[in-house]
């Protein structure tokens, strides 16, 4: 993120990252993950698991906020997501 100047709380600001854990054979390939992702980590793939259905697969995985939104919309629970390691505002490139 580039900011034209330094915020004063910069030090205490911590942005929050998930990781995606896809458990393919129990995706049914309904696509609601992918449909309803606030920031558009997952897409359709071309693969097919052992049922026969396209799981989805991890299209932008540094975009994940760790919303557990997909967890929640899921039907058959094979999605979760689990906290990365926080970085802090000050770690990125502020120029």
């Amino acid at each position: 993120m580039k900011f034209w100047r330094v915020p004063l709380d910069t030090e205490e600001i911590v942005i929050s990252k998930g990781i995606v854990h896809i458990i393919e054979d129990r995706c049914k390939g309904c696509g609601y993950c992918i449909e309803y992702c606030p920031r558009d980590v997952l897409e359709a793939s071309e693969r097919f698991n052992s049922k026969g259905y396209h799981p989805p697969a991890i299209k932008q995985p540094d975009l994940c906020v760790n919303c557990h939104y997909c967890e929640a919309i899921c039907p058959d629970f094979a999605i979760y997501s689990l906290e990365a390691p926080a970085q802090r505002i000050s770690e990125l490139s502020i120029q």
